[in-house]
């Protein structure tokens, strides 16, 4: 989607404190922050790309952009003392995604020089510059509050027994589970769908609107309505497969049948500029019929019951029978594939898992239910679908935290706290003694840091 102001837009929403720069016309320091300065336009870029991005704020955007700048340049400045590096690869990697992101979002190089009112050399230039001082800055702050003394168990005891019982956090209803799954044919399904493309293909090939087709077949409900048009996008985006297919594409010319995590796509590409592209595509995904899952859950009924019987213990049926990699070499445990943890939080866990376990108490068995795998939980996908027989090993009630049941997330707890607090001073302790002068243009901000509402 394109987020693009209009300057007769952006300059309604100055506050009194930014109006006097619009563009590029009038520039000035608006702090100083030992050797370091930060520029009103400086703060109008970061407006810019937080806008871009759909970010708001319940403070005064720049106001809360300053106070974080201004932060940013103390620990930069130690970052210096400390004689700390950055990663050229990191930094250049950091940089492109970045270029990336903003050209897809603003449909183009030409799009986001317009944005900015700058050329793209330039802006990468001062990116680049603001990702190595961000490193410099976010290595500081890790450093500073990595020198706290190591936690112990008598932090935590005193943590427990010096806070008041309804300040101590409150540890949510958790279930241990283990799991048996099995996948409806694949195989079979992607036959299927793979005919199905090729029938809409041949359909375009024979002077059938692509944009038609995909409106009505397409499964990607992003695009469909658009006709399939993705929208000028960096190649990087995309699945590489995809991309790959893309740009070897002449405009106006459709693909052969491509696969990804997501599906399977035709294509047709409209537009290549450099290593960004415009196209249309259909994706079909494989569908599963009620015979598989009636299959499926024949299985796992027949499973749960020699269960039940004594006849093989669930550890030995998941991993004989379960086509679950990850659990079935685990005897079905299932683990959080955000924290790695075995316990899970009703929010946690996937809806339909959920509800076939809401009511059944330790030990027992789900009926068959149909859900969803972890395959592709890192790209944000939601994964394949599965069919399975869910055990509760065991649940533990919401409780206030204690230190013999909650010990490692209390510890977590007072980690983070002492890491805030050695942050904090260290923050105020610079403030204090570092020469820093605030404009009077944002003389009427409430900093959330009281040292710097000082300085003004």
């Amino acid at each position: 989607m394109k987020r693009i102001l209009t300057a007769l837009a952006l300059a309604a929403c100055l506050p009194v404190a930014a109006q006097k720069y619009s563009g590029g016309v009038v520039d000035k320091t608006v702090a100083t922050v030992g050797g370091e300065t930060i520029l009103i336009s400086d703060i109008e870029e970061e407006v810019k790309q937080r806008r871009a991005g759909g970010l708001t704020s319940d403070r005064d955007i720049r106001c809360e952009i300053l106070e974080a700048m201004m932060e940013s340049k103390i620990f930069l400045m130690q970052a210096r003392i400390d004689s700390l590096t950055v990663s050229s690869d990191v930094v250049d990697g950091n940089l492109t995604q970045r270029i990336d992101w903003f050209r897809t979002q603003l449909g183009g190089d030409e799009e986001v020089e317009k944005y900015f009112g700058k050329p793209l050399y330039k802006l990468r230039q001062e990116w680049k510059k603001m990702l190595e001082e961000q490193s410099l800055t976010e290595q500081e702050r890790y450093q500073v509050a990595g020198k706290i003394p190591e936690v112990t168990p008598y932090d935590v005891k005193q943590y427990i027994d010096t806070t008041a019982k309804e300040d101590l956090p409150v540890v949510p209803q958790k279930y241990q589970l283990s799991q048996i799954c099995i996948y409806p044919d694949r195989e079979a399904a992607a036959v299927a769908v793979k005919e199905k493309l090729l029938s809409i293909r041949e359909r375009i090939m024979n002077g059938e609107k692509f944009s038609t087709l995909a409106r009505i077949y397409s499964e990607d409900p992003g695009s469909a309505r658009r006709g399939g048009e993705l929208g000028m996008a960096s190649k990087s985006i995309f699945w590489p497969v995809f991309s790959d297919a893309a740009m070897s594409l002449r405009p106006g010319s459709i693909s052969q049948i491509v696969e990804t995590p997501d599906g399977f796509h035709i294509i047709e590409v409209l537009e290549k500029k450099g290593d960004m592209f415009n196209a249309r595509h259909i994706l079909l995904k494989p569908q599963y019929t009620a015979d598989d899952r009636k299959k499926a859950f024949s299985r796992l009924d027949s499973l749960k019951t020699k269960i039940q019987e004594g006849e093989i213990t669930f550890e030995m049926a998941a991993r004989f029978f379960s086509e679950d990699l990850p659990t079935r070499t685990n005897g079905g445990q299932m683990a959080d594939p955000s924290t790695g943890s075995s316990y899970f939080d009703i929010d946690q866990m996937k809806p339909a898992d959920y509800a076939a376990i809401k009511d059944l108490k330790e030990g027992e068995i789900s009926e068959p239910v149909e859900s969803l795998d972890n395959e592709g939980y890192q790209q944000g996908r939601t994964g394949n679908l599965v069919y399975k027989i869910i055990r509760v090993d065991k649940i533990i009630p919401a409780h206030t935290a204690t230190f013999e049941r909650d010990y490692t997330q209390i510890l977590e707890q007072v980690e983070l706290s002492k890491k805030m607090e050695a942050v904090d001073a260290f923050m105020n302790e610079k403030i204090k003694d570092t020469y820093i002068v605030i404009d009077p243009l944002f003389k009427e901000c409430e900093f959330a840091r009281d040292a710097w509402n000082k300085k003004k």
